[in-house]
Formats: structure tokens, C-alpha cells, sequence
């Protein structure tokens, strides 16, 4: 990967992973490298992350690929909690074609 920073490519390695499981790897590595992110831009843990600024995109990608590998692979409580939190970082919702990848 040429850069190792860019969420909408780890997105893009999550969106094209062999098997559940190398899928929800590489969105679970943009997850984190997106909350380093968000908390370097000022972000403190709480507060919106909206789908409508593009520079969330990216992360929310992961953070949505990373809901539906958990609940993929058996983890049903950790995708809960990821649906609640993405229901937190931007109540009116994500886009549902996210969710057919």
C-alpha cells in the first residue's frame, strides 16, 4: 500500500478482502488509524462525524465495513456496538449502498 494513512484504502482492502475475516482486518486497521486521525484533527470522542463532510468518509467506510465483518463472523455484540456508535457519530445515517459492499 502506498499509503499506509489513507482510509478510503483500507476501505478498498476491506471492500475487496478474500474472506470475512481479511475483510474485517483491514477495515478494523482504517478504524483505528481513523480514530488517530479524528483525535488529531481535535476530535476528543464525542461529538458528530458525518458522512456529509467527504473527509469522514473513509473512516465511516471502515467503521461500516467493520460493523458488517463482526456481525459476519459471529462477533454480534461488537457489531451492536459499532451500530450504535455510527448512529452517534451521524444520527441521520450512512448511505445504504455501504452496506453492499
Amino acid at each position: 500500500m502506498a499509503n499506509p494513512r489513507s482510509l478510503h484504502a483500507w476501505a478498498a482492502l476491506g471492500d475487496l478482502g478474500r474472506d470475512d475475516i481479511e475483510r474485517y482486518a483491514a477495515y478494523r486497521v482504517g478504524y483505528h488509524r481513523g480514530l488517530d486521525a479524528l483525535r488529531a484533527n481535535g476530535w476528543r470522542g464525542s461529538g458528530y462525524v458525518r458522512w456529509a463532510d467527504e473527509t469522514n468518509r473513509g473512516f465511516l467506510r471502515c467503521l461500516s465495513g467493520l460493523q458488517r465483518m463482526a456481525a459476519a463472523i459471529g462477533e454480534h455484540d461488537e457489531a451492536e456496538r459499532i451500530s450504535t456508535f455510527i448512529m452517534q457519530l451521524d444520527p441521520s445515517g450512512l448511505p445504504s449502498e455501504l452496506g453492499n459492499l
